[in-house]
């Protein structure tokens, strides 16, 4: 061995038993709730399909009504969050969830053209009962405001990104792709049918 690698050999070994052991989370901050926050919706079917079945609802509609949900839907998680944490609403909305999922892969189904203030409200609501559901997700040592701000930035680009990917799918000149929203919807509404089911059965 060269002179020189041999001179580095106790460098190395005397960095090798000073190394630390990793940590894959951010441990040594806060932020780790809002990451947490973000992620937690994915880790149930009722969020994924009905946040997918709002920005589905708002792709169909006009792009000027649509853009009204990138605002009210996060602020609707964030309320339903502060009042999941303030009386305790952290489940049992498995049937409220399917009835939703109905109703909006309903209205995806047979194409129907909300008004602006409708489409908000039916928004915001949805947003209400999914916050209340996730604030659950919060044990006692979490930060609430850096989860709920993970939850409603979530939330924030899901309705961005999925509202604008279906205004572009259904460009004109293309009728199949309304008919495919359509299939769609009726999906959507065949899970909440089985969803709701599952859910009565299980009482």
């Amino acid at each position: 061995m060269p002179p020189r690698r041999a001179a580095l050999l106790p460098v190395v070994a005397a960095l090798a038993l000073c190394a630390c052991p990793a940590e894959a989370h951010i441990v040594s901050s806060r932020l780790g709730d809002f990451y947490a926050g973000a992620a937690h919706p994915l880790t149930g079917l009722q969020d994924v399909v009905l946040w997918i079945a709002l920005g589905v609802l708002a792709g169909t509609q006009p792009a000027a009504r649509a853009r009204w949900l990138v605002a009210v839907f996060p602020a609707g998680l964030v309320a339903g969050f502060l009042l999941g944490l303030a009386v305790g609403m952290t489940g049992g909305v498995a049937a409220v969830d399917a009835g939703c999922m109905v109703a909006l892969g309903g209205l995806i189904a047979m194409a129907v053209r909300l008004p602006a203030p409708a489409l908000a409200a039916i928004a915001f609501a949805l947003g209400l009962v999914r916050g209340a559901a996730n604030a659950g997700g919060a044990g006692p040592d979490t930060n609430a405001v850096l989860f709920a701000a993970g939850f409603a930035t979530a939330g924030y680009v899901a309705i961005t990104l999925l509202s604008a990917a279906i205004l572009t799918f259904r460009c004109p000149g293309a009728g199949w792709r309304g008919i495919a929203l359509r299939a769609g919807g009726s999906w959507i509404a065949a899970i909440g049918i089985m969803a709701g089911g599952y859910a009565l059965a299980g009482r």
